[in-house]
């Protein structure tokens, strides 16, 4: 958070600054708008070893499960054919692993609440590593989804605490930066790792792919291990100061733009190839340098929303929901020009700047129960995934068309900014009371 007053509602008070002392960082950071209290435990930087390197560390993380994740997606007729079903059935591969992160995020966040957030983040890197070296043995379609659902499970958490790693170990004033940058691996997998992983899959089968993604899993714990530095355990952590996050409105407001705000981002992405090939008529093989444009999208978009999360972190969260209005609506009319809509999904990738942003915010609300907050994050944004698919296959449906998935992300970046209004005024009402 940037140490620059960010208006009258949400003026932000440090209540401690950043000392270096014999290699050790130490401050602590004052919500004064919600009444919440964050405090950023001690950190050692490693041993011969950089912030950098450790944030570069967590980012290869980050790599491996968003590769993981979205490979699937480009694979899913050879899934089909491998194990015998339709491509429809093999679509709920996707579902089951969606699932696991909801469900995985909260679950692990609250049960690993006591454990040193550097053998939290290399456990459950091991963990992702095993659920994608079992999913390339899996047998049948039934246990390819029990796999799938299986390895989704710590993907919200480790997330969830590397932003929390990655923000205390820099100055107040670039926590937003350090997400972004664990962040970025995520976003990069879209760009790098996934056509990677999609052609090994193409080539010596789909199971070749997911044993990769486990391969990159086991090379970042051992990078995690070897360059973040240690975090003593919270020795007042335990699953029910956690569990304290969901009494807090400002945590479930929060969570609310990200699962209906960002809806929209999914809405368009969802359909993006069939919009692309039947309505701008580009060619099928360009689909692929369009994609690319998106994952360029989300770079840029991660890199300068973070920047701009620190200067002034509540003006930006609004300004994202407005420029996700305008973009998304743009895209119904795009959609009918190849080379516009081409520039318009580049548009549309930078609205995932809302996942650095969103982090913060509900790192300075959560108050005590910093993990299962952080992790919650990434339950949001796949609801918004599931909310914004479901929703513009409904609209498709209704017979409106491809291009009206524009108007259904529009809709949705509307009803985050009234959950957005509705965090602010319960702020000031917060603010007022506490006064």
């Amino acid at each position: 958070m940037s140490a620059v007053p960010q208006g009258r509602l949400f003026s932000r008070q440090r209540a401690g600054t950043a000392s270096n002392t014999r290699g050790h960082m130490d401050f602590s950071i004052k919500d004064n708008d919600a009444g919440d209290g964050v405090a950023q435990e001690p950190v050692s930087p490693p041993k011969g070893g950089s912030v950098g390197r450790a944030v570069v560390a967590m980012a290869i993380g980050g790599f491996g499960i968003g590769t993981g994740e979205f490979v699937i997606m480009g694979l899913l007729p050879e899934v089909a054919q491998d194990i015998g079903i339709t491509i429809p059935q093999a679509g709920h591969v996707i579902s089951a692993y969606a699932l696991g992160v909801v469900i995985g995020a909260p679950l692990l966040a609250v049960l690993a609440a006591g454990w040193p957030r550097r053998r939290l983040l290399v456990a459950l890197m091991i963990f992702y590593a095993l659920g994608n070296f079992a999913s390339a043995m899996a047998p049948s379609y039934l246990t390819l989804n029990l796999l799938r659902f299986v390895a989704g499970l710590p993907h919200g958490t480790y997330f969830g605490v590397a932003a929390l790693v990655a923000a205390s170990m820099v100055e107040p004033w670039r926590r937003a930066q350090a997400v972004g940058w664990v962040m970025l691996g995520l976003t990069t997998a879209t760009l790098v790792g996934v056509p990677i992983a999609t052609w090994l899959g193409e080539v010596f089968g789909w199971r070749a792919a997911f044993a990769l993604v486990g391969v990159i899993s086991v090379l970042a714990a051992v990078m995690v291990q070897r360059e973040v530095p240690h975090q003593p355990a919270d020795q007042r952590a335990s699953p029910m100061r956690e569990l304290g996050a969901l009494r807090r409105k400002q945590v479930w407001l929060t969570l609310g733009i990200g699962a209906i705000g960002l809806g929209g981002l999914f809405s368009v992405f969802s359909y993006i190839k069939p919009t692309l090939i039947d309505v701008a008529g580009m060619n099928a093989s360009l689909v692929p340098v369009v994609l690319a444009l998106f994952g360029c999208g989300m770079i840029v978009g991660n890199l300068a929303g973070s920047r701009l999360a620190d200067k002034a972190l509540i003006p930006t969260i609004g300004g994202l929901l407005v420029w996700a209005f305008v973009v998304l609506g743009a895209f119904v009319f795009t959609a009918h020009h190849p080379w516009l809509a081409a520039i318009n999904v580049f548009l549309v990738g930078t609205i995932v700047a809302m996942g650095p942003t969103l982090q913060i915010r509900l790192m300075d609300v959560a108050g005590d129960a910093q993990t299962l907050a952080a992790a919650l994050n990434h339950s949001a944004f796949n609801m918004a995934n599931a909310l914004g698919a479901w929703l513009g296959g409904l609209s498709i449906a209704a017979g409106l068309g491809y291009p009206s998935t524009g108007w259904v992300g529009a809709l949705l970046a509307v009803a985050g900014m009234g959950v957005f209004a509705w965090s602010v005024s319960a702020a000031r009402k917060e603010k007022a009371a506490a006064a």
